[in-house]
């Protein structure tokens, strides 16, 4: 048994074994096995595999935070680069560990960790001077803009990886005459660089939301 088990090292394991296996293939025997450790072992740190799904959110959404600077307090809008830069590195951390984007999607941000993740953004976001009903709304929208942008962009179905349909593939059959636009964008790659969408998205919705006025003083 490998010395030195936690529910961090448990994480991380799972991360590497979804990265390299899939989504279907993970259970709490095979990750275990990767582990080196008894698959009971495990349940000290995680009880369940629901809460081993929950963890692994939670593990993408802390390598997002990590090395995010809070804002100084007091300075108005200065919640916007933050968010920014928060987005960005969400992203990047989903698009490195993309089987976790499944269940990113659709689990409910609940956890203990995710908790605190979550009351981290509304304090930062509100000693910059954003109220807290607008804060929520933010935080909620930037985060599931993300995700759902980068399960757009590499996320895969489990059980059936490597079988999503690529615009790509249909080239040959499009006919210009009747589809002259899509013929276009594929022959010019127009509107199909992601990192362009999303930067260009992502400010659009900060710019919107400091643009509004007050909803209300809480």
């Amino acid at each position: 048994m490998k010395a030195g088990l936690s529910r961090d090292r448990v994480l991380d394991g799972a991360l590497e074994y979804l990265d390299a296996h899939g989504l279907p293939a993970l259970s709490m025997r095979k990750l275990g096995t990767h582990l080196g450790v008894e698959a009971m072992s495990l349940y000290r740190h995680v009880p369940n595999k629901a809460a081993l799904l929950d963890g692994l959110v939670d593990r993408v959404t802390e390598l997002a935070f990590a090395g995010l600077q809070d804002p100084p307090p007091g300075r108005p809008d200065a919640w916007v680069p933050w968010m920014r830069q928060f987005a960005h590195a969400l992203r990047a951390a989903l698009r490195a560990h993309p089987g976790v984007l499944p269940f990113a999607a659709t689990r409910p941000v609940n956890s203990p960790d995710a908790l605190r993740m979550s009351e981290r953004w509304l304090a930062v976001m509100r000693a910059a001077g954003l109220p807290l009903g607008r804060a929520m709304d933010v935080v909620n929208v930037v985060a599931t803009f993300t995700i759902g942008h980068t399960l757009a962009e590499v996320g895969q179905t489990p059980g059936h990886e490597g079988s999503e349909p690529d615009l790509d593939q249909r080239a040959g059959e499009l006919d210009p005459a009747r589809f002259p636009n899509l013929t276009e964008v594929i022959a010019t790659r127009a509107g199909l660089d992601f990192d362009t969408r999303f930067t260009e998205a992502i400010d659009i919705l900060l710019a919107g939301y400091a643009a509004l006025p007050p909803r209300d003083a809480t």
